[in-house]
């Protein structure tokens, strides 16, 4: 098996990419050694390796959640596994909700920047210095240049592609009216439980990381409607053939 030249991470209702694939091998969290097995019931749990336009992906179709109960360390592994088997960049999805009430429900938005409010993150205790330095420069957290390769596909796409600051608090509950007012207020436009840890352990690494939150609901502490879990599948459904041209390119570019 030649090494992944790529990882991808699928988020919340973002599974369809994984039809582009040529699978070559398709292996159960549950059956590899010392990877957590996703709880939540609308994620899968296996680890995909196939083609992809030419390049060698790894895939994980369906993530990890620190409400789960796992420990950072245990979040990122995969990540790192991937690192280590010789993927060059790092693609993550997420659903996510918008407090920025000018990104509409069932768009896209770019991570250009993130605020960590889990509380925790997984390079707290003994650094590896194997896969990165103790004190890792964050000023960068998502490549810019495959940011821009993703600016430039939008366009020519005609995708409407958002950009701005990710939050993510520890869930598994949705915020309150107060929160996502505060939330808003310290510079955050989507909100939502995941993606941070993965970013960092990439960066870390010295891994290069894009990220694309697909906004699943409003935010409105004003309009506050409640939270329908299957309302967020649909739409992320819906915007995910936006996603699935937004990747789909970018893998054929790097």
């Amino acid at each position: 098996m030649d090494s992944p030249d790529l990882g991808i991470i699928l988020g919340t209702g973002l599974s369809k990419l994984v039809k582009e694939i040529k699978i070559e091998k398709r292996i159960n969290y549950e059956d590899i050694p010392h990877f957590p097995v996703s709880t939540v019931e609308f994620h899968h749990g296996e680890l995909i390796y196939g083609d992809m336009f030419g390049k060698k992906v790894m895939v994980m179709h369906g993530r990890f959640h620190y409400y789960e109960g796992y420990s950072m360390q245990e979040l990122v592994f995969p990540v790192r596994v991937m690192k280590l088997m010789g993927v060059k960049n790092l693609l993550i999805s997420n659903a996510c909700g918008t407090v920025n009430l000018d990104f509409p429900k069932g768009s896209l938005m770019m991570i250009n920047d993130h605020i960590n409010l889990l509380n925790d993150n997984p390079l707290i205790g003994p650094n590896y210095d194997e896969l990165g330095p103790r004190f890792p420069d964050m000023s960068e957290a998502y490549s810019r240049e495959l940011n821009e390769k993703m600016r430039k596909i939008a366009l020519e796409h005609s995708i409407e592609l958002y950009e701005g600051v990710y939050v993510a608090l520890p869930g598994p509950m949705l915020e309150t009216r107060a929160e996502y007012r505060y939330l808003k207020h310290i510079g955050a436009d989507v909100v939502g439980m995941s993606t941070i840890p993965e970013s960092i352990a990439a960066r870390h690494m010295g891994l290069p990381c894009a990220a694309i939150s697909v906004i699943t609901d409003v935010c409105d502490p004003d309009n506050l409607a409640v939270a329908d879990i299957q309302d967020i599948l649909i739409t992320a459904g819906k915007a995910e053939k936006s996603l699935i041209v937004l990747f789909s390119e970018l893998i054929k570019q790097i």
